[in-house]
């Protein structure tokens, strides 16, 4: 039976979370391998559409197809750092990483922390970081 609810939990390391669904009282079990889309957007409150069924251990989704995503993993342009140039700009303390150093411990840093990130995100995020770090000196060139 095709239903709808929202999603109460869901761990995406672990791969499994719980439904509240509109209809009945009983949360319902939603696992990983029945995710229709990237499971980094299952989030608490992600509006879902799923067929339910029975399980040996209770109500269990199938076929869980995200309806609505209360925020938004992807950062707009217009939420992005200003570009402007500082008045000054300012100089690298001695000892300061070098911007190739600084890039490749982001993106170990990155991938451990939050591994299903893509690699266009990753290199996002790498370059809105490398961008504040420069402008305020904080790397060598």
């Amino acid at each position: 039976m095709l239903m709808q609810g929202k999603v109460l939990r869901f761990d995406e390391f672990r791969g499994y979370g719980f439904i509240v669904p509109e209809e009945g009282d009983e949360d319902v079990f939603m696992h990983a391998n029945d995710l229709l889309d990237d499971k980094y957007l299952y989030q608490a409150g992600s509006e879902v559409e799923f067929f339910l069924e029975m399980g040996d251990k209770g109500p269990k989704a199938s076929q869980i197809r995200l309806v609505y995503q209360p925020s938004s993993h992807q950062l707009s342009r217009s939420s992005s750092v200003p570009r402007s140039e500082p008045a000054a700009a300012a100089q690298p303390s001695a000892g300061s990483p070098s911007a190739r150093d600084f890039s490749a411990e982001l993106t170990d840093a990155l991938l451990e922390s939050a591994g299903s990130l893509t690699a266009d995100q990753i290199k996002q995020v790498r370059s809105c970081v490398l961008g504040i770090a420069k402008s305020r000196g904080w790397l060598d060139a």
